[in-house]
């Protein structure tokens, strides 16, 4: 007991709309679902949770996760409610108890998968919480990510599984290389299927996968299995962020976006784990937060380390870039730019890019370096013509079946043109992206979609431009109320 008020699950009671008993036969309630009958919650427990921060024995937080994600539609964890297990030492964390100790990210993963799909088997939606600022993620990860992981300790008798979450009866099992070799084919499959559709149709099966995943991670493997088994950890972890991003699942994007650089860490990957946090970063500047994009560039810059190469440097360059960009630095992001074609061309390709950077191309360095320039034009129109520039170059090399990103650049190189004040050649671009746009399960592309709209209304009366405007309207989904988008990320 800490005597002090749990103010986490205190803000998260107030959401729900519950009284102190109502809560507690509700937990009773779920308990005996979840098997355990046995339990008998009271109100005065309820307020001893609240209001003294009392941590309740098990199974009771696992069940409170569970009523809280199912009342508020969106994913709940034991962190979130501000319990701590017991035994764990020092005050409660500022961002979601970050850093995990090295035994609890296998327990983080999975329960936090397990509360996902717990969602999307209830149809619930899960965007109801807050974004955490670039600056508290980068504030409590900055010395973890620098330092070496520690050894993962076995549990007493050394061959079962630990202490983990689950919300299911099923337990997975210990797994061998060629079970291991199946996942890693399945991440490369479900990556590809991203690229060209979106991450809609295919994001509950990630999301499960890596559940299981979490699961085999509760077993001691030999170490050089453990190691790829939390390398698929984190390719899954990021494809799930990504594609939760990708349909507007903002704050369960930047939790599995942080789940992917503990997994990385805890596999020795740490030029992954910084690729994962620049996902958030372009999470950001996506969402209009320029500012906590390059808060979280300069942890992924600095926590890759030494052995991130070239290619991999110059995709991070033109992530910080993009923020600049949206910041109307143009003079830095400039530089930026630089420094990633100067990278990208020393990569002699002597040593083999790791799986998650082989989709990194000279059409994706060109798509950046086009959405950046793209975004400076919005404080500065000189900067449209090389939008254009690189649009087109990276438009001509869009061969590999990755629908989503031609998109992208059809659409980047229509909002150059209109800012150019080039209208046909802005109509034309406008209309190559909208025969392909509902192909795609990708939220992403209908919000670029309606910034490139916004830029129409100049023009509005004119033509072509007019037909267009109309077009798009009959072709965007209706935008929630009160959501506003200033980008949008091109992979």
């Amino acid at each position: 007991m800490t005597k002090e008020p749990n103010t986490r699950l205190a803000d998260l009671f107030g959401l729900t709309g519950w009284s102190k008993g109502e809560l507690a036969r509700s937990v009773n309630r779920q308990a005996a679902a979840m098997g355990h009958p046995q339990l008998a919650t009271d109100t005065s427990r309820v307020r001893r949770w609240i209001d003294v921060g009392e941590t309740p024995r098990d199974p009771v937080p696992k069940v409170l996760a569970a009523l809280f994600t199912e009342r508020l539609g969106r994913v709940v964890t034991i962190e979130d409610l501000g319990f701590r297990k017991p035994g764990q030492a020092g005050k409660r964390q500022n961002v979601d108890g970050l850093p995990w100790a090295p035994e609890r990210t296998a327990e983080v993963l999975t329960e936090f998968t397990g509360m996902d799909l717990m969602l999307n088997r209830r149809g619930l939606v899960g965007a109801g919480a807050a974004l955490a600022a670039g600056s508290a993620l980068s504030s409590a990860m900055q010395d973890w990510l620098g330092t070496d992981p520690v050894p993962f300790s076995p549990h007493p008798g050394g061959h079962g599984p630990g202490d983990r979450i689950s919300l299911d009866r099923y337990e997975a099992a210990p797994v061998g290389a060629q079970e291991i070799d199946a996942l890693e084919r399945s991440v490369e499959v479900f990556r590809a299927w991203d690229a060209a559709r979106g991450g809609g149709l295919q994001r509950k099966a990630v999301v499960g996968q890596l559940n299981e995943v979490g699961g085999m991670l509760a077993y001691r493997h030999p170490p050089h299995l453990q190691q790829r088994l939390w390398g698929v950890a984190a390719n899954l972890a990021v494809l799930a962020g990504w594609m939760s991003h990708d349909v507007g699942l903002e704050p369960t994007a930047q939790k599995y976006f942080v789940i992917a650089a503990h997994a990385a860490r805890e596999g020795g990957d740490r030029p992954r784990a910084g690729e994962a946090l620049s996902r958030a970063a372009r999470q950001m500047v996506h969402l209009g937060r320029p500012d906590d994009a390059l808060d979280l560039m300069q942890l992924a810059k600095s926590g890759s380390g030494e052995a991130t190469l070239p290619r991999t440097r110059a995709m991070l360059c033109t992530v910080e870039a993009w923020a600049q960009a949206a910041m109307g630095r143009g003079q830095a992001m400039r530089r930026t730019l630089g420094e990633a074609e100067e990278l990208f061309v020393s990569d002699r390709g002597d040593v083999p890019a790791p799986s998650w950077m082989q989709i990194f191309k000279e059409e994706d360095l060109y798509g950046m370096q086009a959405l950046a320039y793209r975004t400076l034009a919005e404080h500065d129109p000189a900067a449209a013509p090389q939008a254009r520039h690189y649009a087109e170059k990276a438009l001509e090399l869009r061969i590999d079946g990755r629908q989503r990103s031609k998109i992208f650049d059809y659409l980047t190189m229509a909002s150059a043109c209109f800012l150019a004040d080039d209208p046909d050649q802005a109509d034309r671009y406008a209309r190559l992206a909208l025969l392909s746009i509902n192909q795609t399960s990708s939220h992403r592309t209908w919000d670029r979609l309606r910034e490139m709209y916004r830029l129409t209304g100049r023009y509005a009366g004119y033509g072509s431009v007019e037909d267009l405007r109309e077009e798009v309207e009959q072709t965007l989904p209706k935008a929630p109320r009160g959501a506003q988008v200033r980008g949008a990320s091109p992979a």
